[in-house]
């Protein structure tokens, strides 16, 4: 399983890239391939301030669906479009062009939360 060290992670099974003020997210490796073949992804929460914890979207399987939470409070800024297409791209390239959203971090967001790879790994038992 792939766990980028460079990233930080959710017990949720997100993770999440922080540069400056801005966050890019999507689901890990792990979380992709239990959810099997992603026919779709749905974000309508681009504009929108949420917090910590707060459902940003979901993301349809062949077998279920699964909500998407946001790891810090912040404003969505952008969803990945090139997921409506192919939504497959959350499979094939999880940590990479399969990213969900961008996050403009609020000022007050608690990162303390966020797990390292090390951490994450060890939720998974």
């Amino acid at each position: 399983m792939n766990t980028p060290a460079e990233l930080k992670y959710t017990k949720d099974h997100e993770w999440i890239k922080i540069e400056g003020n801005v966050a890019t997210i999507g689901i890990t490796d792990f979380a992709q391939g239990e959810l099997g073949d992603i026919v779709f992804v749905d974000v309508d929460t681009v504009d929108d301030e949420l917090a910590a914890g707060d459902v940003f979207g979901s993301v349809e399987a062949v077998k279920t669906v699964s909500d998407l939470f946001l790891p810090v409070n912040g404003k969505v800024i952008e969803f990945n479009e090139a997921l409506e297409d192919q939504p497959e791209l959350v499979n094939s390239d999880p940590y990479g062009e399969g990213w969900i959203i961008k996050l403009e971090i609020a000022a007050d967001a608690d990162q303390s939360e966020l797990l390292s790879a090390e951490e994450y790994q060890a939720t998974l038992g």
